[in-house]
């Protein structure tokens, strides 16, 4: 009886919202055409074909007006309102569409932005009719026969079950699913109210097999749990219930739902139980070779699989999203101490990125140089590459990476696992206190300072702080001093660092008062309002006031945090503080008090890591540098290429080598034999896996190459990913040139390690390396030549391109700058006779790498030896633009004199050559 009431009701209510939809859609024009005709009439335009002139419209505007030109203003701010409402009416039907797709997948659902009063009215007709339509659809797809569903239930997979868990199931229920919610209410949803069983019996007594190692069990739902009740009962701790929730979310039950609403779960639903005891992720284990050779046994063969030898043949699916997705949906677990969402994991790793392209720009073009086939050092410390590994998947191509997270300043995660800003958090402040109030104040100041850090033309925000917080949030020997300690920065002060909190609060009042007067100069109702405008140029970047709990300044605090929505002054206070929104933050980030919050978990940073991003900022902040002039001898090595396990020595391979198979991993990584390129049946992993063998030439242990490739995937899962992709290439390739014998892939028995056959595989990056070596090893110009030019050829693009992964970034950098090295080379040779050539081959490696200041240094220098003072000035100006990408960085003061000297050379003394 309820049911069918609720679905009448339903049904009115959609009924009648949808008349009002179409008399505002269709009745809203009619009305206007036939009360007021053509709405433009009371500007002088008195109908479509009549357009009045300039004059024409004064005249109308300035005359004194009738009843018919009001009432045509009215109609024209009628049609106005009506065009509003059916864009709201779009949006609102494209919104509720994509939540209803996210549902349906187990997916986050995006929070609802700001409306205004007529997007509410919009959003209310399309919710009536949206929640009727899939109600009511979804009780006809689950209100079918019950022969139906146990014939779906008999098509699935079957599923054994221990004795065990046999004997705690529950019997099959043949009813509605019963829904239990967050605070322990049982209902059962319409859509399920027919008399149907959940599945056959067997199915429903069965435990589904992604459940099967769940670290803590698994456990039946009945009438009365809550997730808040099995995690206080199974795990010791009700406030672990998220962890439950994101555990089973998305994975589909036996009465065909999936969990997608914490506060939503099922009678007879299986659900996954964590550890009971919480540990915090630990950094996989990376196994080194050994450092000297094991004794080999006569016929030690290569390790087997649990499927058999690493040759055998496998299932080859082209997708890896089952390995590469990291184990925390929502965020990244640190190695030393804490846990940050996505959001502040990609802006960090956007930070690296920026400081690999500084890199690349202060590097010199020596010639010779040592050749290797070592990546260079990343610019991360180990604590933070895992972050660098998982942000990087979050930002945009590989050349140059630009952080976008979905909100700035995040700071966490809410209960859906989507990103919360520090900047949207409700009322007029934060207070933090708990176990982990220090660990999310450190990761609050590093998601403050990196927004926006590496981009450019917009706001970056300030944060103002006391030496005694700095130093509680940085390890002991670190100085409390901001990031522009020197005041060389070209972008100013981004963290000020006052004595103590007087001083502090003290500058915040002066920043309210600032900028309270200008909203006032310029009759804005806020920051943003005042920021959006184009009639001034004094912008304002959010503002964070970060500083202990005071009594003595409490009331001055609060009078500034009165400001925050209006004019965008954020206040966080460390420690309970009265009259400012307080939470208490867990050891694991969690929230918990009697009131709800946006931030379901904080990230949280160690002192460490801290100190680490700070430094990286600092690094990365665009100010004036003296650079090194080209002419003068070098002063400093090339980039340090990456430790290795020992000196990998590149094999000697000419370009023009006969080889079964040829690789290619300069460009886009292919596999070719004499009948042409392989194209298929070789996994993508199986080219990721040929790329890192051939940048080390001694070869890989399986651990190593799972690190490599496979850094946030169980170590177990990892390494049975390399093996398969070993065993698949060795039989693609073995198919492809009708050779049976070959491994191509051979395993040293006595080191562990994995590498190419030299003899019967061609590298291209081997041969380019091969022609680099043996250019330093003649003294004949011409030959010299020739050999570079054979390396050029070679080079295709940068390592393993299409392959945008971390672990290719810093092979594919120095394999850039060998290259780079060669162009340079190449130029010195050809400038004397032919300067063309000698400016085409600069600006080839120019293209390569748009970063390299000293190419620009080199092109200038020889067009201003040919008197083109406009090429130099166009090149001098190329320079500019894209070192203005890297933070607003600019030319080194050396870069500017060079062009000077070219522009206006000096005057040859008497009797000399000019």
């Amino acid at each position: 009886m309820f049911r069918a009431v609720a679905v009448i009701a339903r049904t009115v209510r959609a009924l009648l919202a949808l008349a009002a939809l179409a008399g505002f859609t269709a009745g809203v024009p009619w009305l206007l055409i036939v009360a007021a005709g053509w709405p433009l009439d009371w500007i002088g335009w008195p109908s479509v074909g009549e357009v009045p002139s300039l004059a024409g419209l004064a005249a109308a505007i300035t005359s004194q007006w009738s009843d018919h030109m009001v009432l045509a203003l009215l109609a024209t701010i009628g049609w106005v309102l009506w065009a509003q409402f059916l864009r709201d009416t779009t949006i609102e039907i494209i919104e509720v569409s994509a939540a209803a797709t996210a549902t349906r997948r187990g997916l986050p659902r995006r929070p609802a932005r700001r409306r205004g009063p007529i997007r509410w009215a919009a959003a209310v007709l399309v919710g009536a009719i949206a929640a009727a339509i899939v109600i009511d659809a979804a009780s006809v797809v689950t209100g079918t026969s019950g022969a139906t569903v146990a014939d779906a239930a008999a098509r699935r997979p079957a599923v054994a079950a221990s004795a065990a868990q046999l004997h705690a199931a529950p019997t099959a229920h043949h009813e509605a699913p019963t829904v239990l919610t967050l605070g322990g209410h049982a209902t059962r949803p319409a859509a399920t109210s027919t008399a149907l069983p959940l599945a056959a019996p067997r199915a429903a007594s069965a435990v589904p097999e992604w459940t099967r190692d769940a670290p803590g069990g698994t456990h039946r739902v009945v009438t009365g749990d809550t997730l808040w009740d099995l995690a206080d009962t199974h795990l010791g701790n009700p406030h672990r219930w998220r962890e439950i929730y994101t555990a089973n979310r998305g994975h589909e039950q036996a009465n065909g739902y999936a969990l997608t609403d914490p506060a939503e779960i099922h009678v007879g639903w299986v659900l996954a139980l964590p550890a009971h005891h919480a540990t915090p992720e630990t950094p996989r284990p990376h196994t080194p070779a050994p450092s000297s050779p094991a004794p080999s046994t006569p016929g030690t063969a290569e390790p087997s699989t649990p499927e058999g030898s690493a040759d055998a043949a496998t299932p080859e699916p082209e997708t890896e999203a089952e390995y590469d997705q990291p184990q925390d949906e929502a965020g990244v677990t640190l190695p030393a101490q804490g846990w940050i969402s996505l959001g502040l994991a990609a802006a960090i790793a956007a930070l690296a990125a920026l400081l690999r392209l500084q890199r690349r720009r202060r590097t010199r073009l020596t010639f010779p140089a040592p050749v290797n086939a070592a990546p260079q050092t990343a610019p991360i410390p180990p604590s933070l590459a895992r972050v660098d590994v998982i942000g990087s998947r979050h930002l945009g191509p590989a050349e140059h990476r630009t952080a976008h997270p979905s909100v700035p300043a995040p700071v966490g995660v809410d209960s859906n696992a989507a990103e919360v800003s520090l900047f949207h958090l409700p009322g007029n402040g934060l207070a933090l206190h708990g176990d982990a109030a220090i660990p999310a104040a450190r990761a609050i100041l590093a998601a403050a300072l990196t927004t926006n850090a590496t981009e450019t033309a917009v706001l970056r925000p300030v944060v103002v702080t006391t030496a005694d917080v700095l130093a509680q949030l940085l390890p002991e020997s670190a100085p409390s001093v901001g990031l522009d300690p020197d005041g060389t920065a070209y972008d100013g002060e981004r963290l000020i660092v006052l004595a103590d909190t007087a001083a502090a609060v003290t500058h915040a009042e002066e920043e309210m008062i600032g900028r309270r007067r200008l909203l006032d100069t310029f009759d804005a109702a806020t920051i943003a309002d005042l920021n959006a405008r184009t009639d001034h140029a004094e912008t304002q970047p959010p503002y964070v006031l970060l500083i202990d709990t005071t009594a003595r300044h409490a009331a001055r605090v609060q009078a500034v945090a009165a400001h925050r929505a209006v004019l965008d002054l954020h206040s966080i206070i460390l420690g309970q503080h009265d009259g400012i929104p307080t939470i208490e933050v867990t050891a694991d980030g969690s929230v918990t008090g009697d009131n709800p919050h946006p931030v379901a978990r904080w990230s949280t940073l160690g002192a460490g890591d801290l100190a680490t991003v700070l430094a990286m900022l600092t690094d990365a902040l665009a100010r004036p540098e003296a650079g090194t002039d080209v002419d003068d001898p070098p002063a400093e090595t090339p980039p340090a290429p990456a430790p290795t396990d020992a000196t990998e020595a590149v094999p000697t391979q000419p370009d023009d080598a006969v080889a079964l198979v040829r690789l290619r991993v300069l460009g886009p990584v292919t596999v070719a034999t004499d009948a042409g390129p392989i194209a298929t049946g070789m996994r993508s992993g199986s080219y990721t896996v040929l790329a890192v063998l051939a940048a080390h030439p001694t070869g890989r242990t399986l651990d190593q190459l799972a690190a490599d490739l496979h850094p946030d995937v169980d170590p177990i899962a990892a390494v049975k990913r390399v093996r398969t992709d070993i065993g698949t290439a060795r039989r693609v390739l073995r198919t492809a040139t009708g050779h049976d014998e070959p491994m191509f892939i051979v395993y040293d028995p006595a080191t562990g390690r994995y590498q190419l056959d030299p003899e019967i595989v061609t590298v291209d990056l081997w041969q380019m390396l091969t022609a680099i070596h043996s250019a330093t090893t003649t003294d004949n110009e011409a030959d010299t030549l020739a050999t570079l030019r054979r390396a050029t050829e070679l080079y295709a693009g940068d390592f393993a391109e299409g392959h945008d992964h971390t672990w290719a970034t810093d092979y594919a950098t120095s394999y850039r700058h060998h290259i780079l090295t060669a162009y340079a080379r190449i130029a010195e040779i050809l400038e004397t006779e032919h300067p063309d050539q000698a400016i085409a081959a600069l600006e080839r490696a120019a293209d390569l790498d748009p970063f390299n200041e000293e190419l620009y240094q080199r092109i200038m220098r020889i067009h201003g030896r040919q008197q083109r003072p406009d090429a130099v000035r166009r090149t001098l100006r190329r320079l500019e633009e894209r070192l203005a990408d890297l933070g607003d960085a600019e030319p080194s003061q050396a870069t500017r004199r060079i062009a000077e000297r070219q522009l206006h050379p000096a005057a040859p003394a008497s009797g000399a050559r000019p």
